[in-house]
């Protein structure tokens, strides 16, 4: 598509360098869909953990049910890599998001007319986790079409900043939402949000300019004629010839299978055990505050090895993980998943900044996508098995053992010299 006024080419390097990523009219509108959608959709996680919990009260059933969408995800997303380097990514973005706002209005629909069934959420968890798988690498490799390279971290800090308002505002109002009305309005709130942002997906306008080659390259990207095998391939080639990638993405793997099924299994049953569910949101809520203050301290922070900074920082996610065990009360939860939403911000922003200065631009999205699946590849094992360990061995011992996972992680990754080298693209043009 060719460039107009909105697109990221209309505005001369010099002044918009100055100005910032909002300069450019494309990423205007990508920072207006992306928060969009997230606004909705922080609404999703707490809506459905407790439809599942008053329809069964099992965290065993939760654990199903959102595993069977992350599965779902891990499965597709390769694929969905494939798809966002080869076709239109706007294209791609507005056609998931009218798919995801579908399925989550099925769901609400099911909610609220009281014909939900355990197997019913398992189906749809599975057709919304496949929807997202292809949207997600096409959204990441997005960035660097809408603005020049200059501006990618302050272009993702933003967009970080944008994503993490809408999830404080989505999980603050869904929890009260949930608590007066039921989960089922949530939902539709959910459905509300991705179709909304699928009406401003279509409005970017992406610009044809020429991609500035990475200082990694050695090899172009795939052309359209290629194979879905053979991009794959090209794709795995990109991941695994850069050591720094596949050692954080093994550090995440554990990671989030550890603090996702500590968060997302046992975090609403120990809520429903003591200070409610209104009262979870506000924690779940205080993490996105911290993902945002994080936002804000990365993009005035620019370190050198911006990423080992990061990558270290992963060690304070443990921390809320282990309040929900020692210190259940709220005060003390607010104050952890803050820290732990500050620590985790500062890690994404550094590595997509990372990924998209040193990875090939025709290539991006499918190294995403590996990124993902590594990244998720166990978190289903997170999710099932955090409710029969908490039934089996007991609550409190179940969640520190997911923080010492956490902490161990963390550890193993800092210790690696590629992750501890890797230096951002703008300390490199400094030397």
């Amino acid at each position: 598509m060719t460039g107009d006024a909105g697109g990221a080419s209309s505005v001369p390097q010099a002044t918009s360098d100055r100005r910032g990523p909002l300069a450019h009219g494309t990423f205007r509108w990508l920072l207006a869909a992306r928060t969009t959608g997230v606004l909705g959709n922080a609404v999703a996680p707490i809506a459905l953990a407790f439809a599942v919990l008053d329809l069964t009260g099992s965290a065993a059933d939760l654990g199903l049910v959102v595993a069977a969408r992350s599965i779902a995800n891990v499965a597709v997303l390769l694929f969905g890599g494939v798809i966002a380097d080869r076709l239109r990514r706007d294209v791609v973005l507005v056609g998931t998001s009218l798919a995801a706002a579908g399925t989550q209005a099925v769901v609400a629909t099911l909610v609220i007319t009281g014909s939900a069934t355990i197997p019913l959420l398992v189906v749809l968890s599975v057709l919304n986790g496949a929807v997202a798988a292809v949207s997600l690498p096409a959204a990441a490799a997005l960035v660097p079409e809408t603005v020049p390279d200059t501006l990618l971290r302050p272009a993702n800090a933003l967009l970080r900043l944008g994503l993490n308002g809408g999830s404080v505002v989505g999980a603050s109002a869904g929890a009260g939402i949930v608590a007066v009305v039921g989960p089922g309005w949530g939902l539709v709130i959910d459905a509300a949000g991705f179709a909304l942002a699928g009406a401003l997906y279509s409005r970017l306008r992406l610009p044809i300019r020429p991609g500035t080659p990475s200082p990694d390259d050695e090899e172009p990207g795939s052309g359209s004629g290629s194979s879905v095998i053979a991009d794959l391939r090209e794709g795995w080639h990109e991941f695994t010839r850069r050591s720094w990638v596949w050692t954080v993405v093994a550090q995440f793997a554990v990671l989030n299978a550890a603090f996702v099924g500590a968060t997302t299994v046992l975090g609403p049953v120990v809520a429903d055990g003591s200070f409610g569910r209104a009262a979870w949101g506000l924690v779940v809520a205080a993490q996105t505050v911290g993902l945002g203050i994080g936002a804000v301290v990365a993009m005035r922070w620019r370190p050198r090895h911006g990423l080992v900074v990061g990558v270290g920082l992963m060690a304070v996610t443990a921390v809320p993980v282990a309040t929900l065990g020692l210190a259940p009360a709220v005060p003390a939860l607010v104050v952890a998943f803050l820290l732990g939403g500050v620590a985790l911000e500062i890690f994404a922003i550094s590595w997509d900044q990372s990924l998209q200065s040193h990875v090939p631009r025709a290539s991006l999205a499918r190294v995403y996508s590996y990124d993902m699946v590594g990244s998720f590849v166990a978190v289903p094992l997170g999710e099932v098995f955090a409710g029969p360990a908490a039934q089996q061995f007991g609550t409190r011992p179940t969640l520190l053992v997911c923080a010492a996972i956490i902490a161990a992680a963390t550890l193993a990754a800092v210790a690696t010299p590629s992750v501890r080298r890797l230096t951002t693209e703008e300390a490199r043009r400094d030397v």
